[in-house]
């Protein structure tokens, strides 16, 4: 692990050296290289689609793990996207000159070398690593062990369009000891590694966070919640929940819990029922949701579980401090949002609610880098420094000051 780090960390020299045009033209080449190697990615994908099967994974994880032609080229234009993004590294973010005429400029720079460790989706291999090279920095990958045939494929693919263009394969790198161990050894490697960004289920960020020597950006569970206020036009409201659970529940800015106004809950639960049964949502509820549809028990635990699946708890509260009291207890500061046409209600929420992204009559489903308009991301960070919600471009970079001056000395 030693020697594969000191060789990533060697390779950060010259990947400074590129240019943003040089860097640009090399990602392009990396996207072609995808969908001219897409046949060779889906026989890789295959292999761990059909030990998923064995492993008996579930529905949504193998939605997750998929990769088709369609997938395999929306990943190659998230790397044309990552291209034309502007130039993260060498920007002036602020400049100024001080009392003693010294020149201060505030200069964006690469962090360095980021590990990245993830569960489930092959296309994080290639988002990450395009979005770390874009931004001048060198990526250490360790994919979750469900798709390491695919993981490999794409890092192979990457790292043939790096030794084309002369540079070290280490630029993008899956780890060499991918097992628990190996994690415990790169996560404590602060010589060489910069940064660590665990995205995946609360145990392994939890065991990062805990064990860590390197700094670690978090990517928690996404524990989100849309309430409908007493406020809201209930078609709309029914229009954002469905969409907030059930386009896509296996990602984690999908909803988990509907928390609904006392004032409507007899008027708008039986209707939310007949839509969420029309896709088959599995519901489960409080006591007053049961008295009014028939659902199973929901309890504590089910409030904090990212179920990952089409399932979905519903809590009636009372009015938006309810909602807000129970976001405080069970959110993770992922993604939450309020389904109102009171202005002053809207804001009470968006002001009290601490998460990465708030919504006012607007689905979480939008937390994303792309929907954003960042681009690929490496991950929703919940962290409150240096990087929050869709971490896109600029929170893979950090800055230096570079002082000019002509003599001064204090």
């Amino acid at each position: 692990m030693e020697q594969f780090l000191v060789k990533a960390k060697e390779s950060t020299r010259v990947l400074n050296a590129l240019s943003g045009k040089e860097k640009n033209k090399i990602l392009h080449q990396m996207a072609e290289a995808l969908r001219s190697n897409t046949m060779n990615l889906i026989e890789a994908n295959a292999l761990d689609m059909s030990a998923g099967k064995k492993n008996n994974l579930s529905s949504a994880l193998m939605d997750r793990l998929l990769l088709d032609e369609g997938r395999i080229n929306s990943m190659a234009v998230a790397i044309e996207e990552i291209a034309s993004l502007k130039e993260p590294v060498g920007r002036v973010l602020d400049g100024w000159i001080t009392e003693d005429n010294l020149k201060i400029e505030k200069v964006s720079i690469p962090i360095g070398v980021i590990g990245i460790i993830y569960e489930s989706r092959p296309n994080v291999t290639s988002d990450t690593a395009a979005l770390c090279f874009k931004s001048s920095n060198v990526c250490v990958l360790k994919g979750g062990k469900e798709a390491q045939n695919s993981n490999e494929a794409i890092a192979k693919v990457l790292q043939a369009t790096l030794e084309k263009n002369n540079l070290p394969k280490e630029m993008i790198a899956l780890i060499p000891d991918a097992s628990r161990e190996g994690v415990d050894k790169l996560i404590k490697m602060d010589k060489y590694v910069d940064l660590i960004i665990p995205r995946g289920g609360a145990g392994l960020i939890k065991h990062v966070s805990e064990n860590a020597t390197v700094s670690v950006v978090k990517h928690d569970k996404g524990q989100c919640h849309t309430y409908i206020d007493k406020a809201a036009k209930l078609d709309n409201a029914i229009a954002i929940a469905l969409n907030a659970k059930v386009q896509r529940p296996g990602v984690c800015n999908a909803m988990e819990t509907l928390l609904v106004d006392k004032a409507i809950a007899q008027d708008a639960l039986p209707k939310l029922k007949i839509e969420f049964d029309k896709a088959d949502t599995e519901l489960k509820g409080c006591t007053q949701t049961k008295s009014i549809i028939e659902v199973a028990d929901a309890n504590d635990a089910d409030y904090d579980t990212e179920y990952l699946a089409n399932i979905l708890n519903i809590k009636v509260v009372d009015g938006v401090e309810g909602a807000i009291e129970h976001i405080v207890r069970f959110g993770s500061g992922h993604s939450e949002a309020i389904i109102t046409e009171n202005i002053t209600v809207a804001e009470e929420f968006l002001n009290a609610i601490d998460a990465a992204a708030v919504y006012v009559n607007a689905s979480t489903r939008f937390t994303d880098g792309g929907a954003f308009g960042f681009g690929a991301e490496v991950g929703i960070s919940t962290n409150k420094l240096h990087a929050r919600g869709p971490m896109g471009i600029e929170g893979l970079t950090t800055y230096k000051f570079k002082i000019y001056g002509n003599g001064q000395t204090r």
